[in-house]
């Protein structure tokens, strides 16, 4: 019975001894990694470039009304053959060029209309100019006021801010401005190393960031599309590991 009780003893004691072994390793291991997994840094590096558009599209919106629809359908017709007789002049070819289909709005069928309609048929229809032209579509932009002389009438809406010049060129320049981020980013790190007298190691985690097309004249409420010249911008943030 004596032996018995000793040998419970004795695997009592083993047992506790073993727990506090494990307990004491694997607090001591998960903390050791903590200390490894907080020894680095983690910075952000800036690339920019300035680009410019590389297509335009133009929408060019023109409008008639009348109290006949078969004078407005004509009119229509002589307004579209203006604007582009003007397009064709500027350079640009019928690829580049797509005619809308005509809107027309009869203010009759409208049950909350005015009572003294001066002109009961509205027509509207806009012409697309999609080209990589950019230049020429900003100087055509700035003469179409012209037309206005030869009877054409604009949609003031579209004849306000008619265009959108856009940069299609991103994926070219994504390698060449992700190694400059990572260079910059690089760079910051070995400047924090410097001030904590460590070195830098090897990248723990990387994180591309997102591309953004900005105007390059950022004034306020200046809008992207509207501006050919542009800046792309892109920010990484990359963690190093310190040694």
């Amino acid at each position: 019975m004596e032996n018995n009780t000793s040998f419970g003893r004795l695997g009592a004691a083993f047992l506790i001894g073993l727990g506090l072994t494990l307990g004491g390793f694997f607090p001591g291991y998960y903390y050791y990694q903590a200390k490894m997994n907080a020894n680095s840094v983690s910075v952000k590096g800036l690339a920019e470039m300035d680009v410019k558009a590389d297509l335009a599209v133009w929408d060019i919106k023109y409008t008639v009304t009348n109290n006949d629809l078969t004078t407005a359908g004509a009119r229509m017709a002589e307004q579209k053959k203006i604007i582009l007789d003007y397009l064709t002049e500027k350079g640009f070819s019928h690829k580049e060029i797509n005619i809308g289909r005509l809107e027309t709005n009869d203010l009759m069928t409208n049950p909350y209309r005015d009572q003294n309609i001066s002109s009961r048929y509205i027509l509207n229809q806009t012409i697309t100019v999609r080209s990589q032209q950019v230049d020429k579509i900003e100087e055509a932009v700035s003469t179409i006021g012209s037309l206005i002389d030869k009877g054409v009438i604009f949609d003031s809406q579209s004849y306000g801010s008619p265009v959108a010049y856009l940069f299609t060129g991103l994926n070219d320049i994504k390698p060449r401005m992700l190694q400059e981020a990572t260079q910059n980013a690089r760079k910051a790190a070995d400047e924090f190393a410097k001030s904590s007298n460590s070195k830098v190691g090897k990248i723990k985690r990387a994180s591309q960031g997102v591309f953004s097309i900005l105007p390059r004249v950022q004034t306020p409420g200046a809008m992207e599309s509207a501006q050919i010249d542009k800046q792309v911008r892109v920010v990484s943030t990359i963690e190093y590991w310190l040694e």
